[in-house]
């Protein structure tokens, strides 16, 4: 088995100082997390309250009518320990109107729409403090393109987007995350009984494991069958990173002068 230790001492400190680097860069003091009661929220939420303190973190709870009530409990008890300031903002009355529109609507169009909507909501609550959005996705999520473009995956920087979910596991016991969050099945709870593992069908120890060795150790596909990994999984897992690599980038522009235009001053 592939070895993602990490160590958490040392991650840890990187990832505090990449949060003072980027908020005095961009000239800010306060962030907004959207805290849904699962690992990576959990973890964003920590480390901002570490870096920043808990007066200059605002934790917007933002439930649908299908979130489980576990969720809102979960993240109740982050509140609680952290000392954060709160908000719990459902979005039902956001989602509902456009939901009823189109009755053959999927449950995949469905948790866009709820993604977004969080969005919004998270933006806005940055407009109305000052402050910055932290981002809450993993390494796994983003190169598996499990996420919503301009919904969970829409931040001002992202400290957890280099680990992958077995590190923020790593990291979270570190940290003392409340073992009842570092222990329950990941979900986006976007309906009745969803979870990661079940939707993507597979676990994140199993991929964790095959795309560390992809991206990191740049290991070739039939090397990776060497280490164990079927044929068909490696395929799979190949052609979901490929799919989704539009994700991963800024839309492109269409280029009508000569050479790259600088607009990062």
């Amino acid at each position: 088995m592939t070895n993602l230790s990490i160590n958490v001492a040392s991650v840890r400190n990187k990832i505090i100082d990449f949060i003072h680097n980027e908020m005095a860069r961009a000239g800010f003091s306060r962030v907004v997390v959207g805290l849904s009661g699962g690992l990576d929220s959990t973890m964003a939420c920590y480390l901002a309250v570490e870096a920043l303190g808990a007066a200059n973190v605002l934790a917007v709870r933002m439930p649908y009518t299908t979130s489980s009530p576990e969720s809102l409990e979960h993240a109740q008890l982050v509140i609680q320990t952290t000392g954060v300031e709160s908000l719990t903002i459902p979005i039902a009355e956001m989602v509902d109107p456009l939901i009823r529109k189109f009755t053959d609507m999927n449950a995949f169009r469905k948790g866009n729409i709820m993604a977004r909507a969080r969005m919004i909501v998270l933006f806005d609550q940055s407009a109305a403090n000052d402050a910055l959005v932290v981002g809450t996705g993993n390494k796994t999520e983003i190169l598996l393109g499990y996420t919503t473009l301009y919904g969970d995956a829409a931040c001002a920087f992202n400290p957890l987007g280099d680990l992958y979910k077995i590190q923020v596991r790593q990291l979270a016991k570190e940290m003392k995350i409340p073992d009842v969050i570092i222990q329950k099945p990941p979900s986006a709870d976007l309906w009745s009984g969803q979870t990661d593992e079940g939707e993507l069908g597979f676990t994140y120890l199993e991929v964790d494991q095959l795309l560390y060795l992809l991206f990191d150790k740049q290991k070739t596909p039939s090397e990776c069958e060497t280490e164990g990994f079927s044929k068909e999984f490696i395929e799979r897992v190949i052609a979901r990173v490929r799919k989704n690599a539009f994700k991963r980038k800024m839309p492109p522009i269409a280029r009508l002068t000569e050479g790259e235009t600088a607009i990062d001053i």
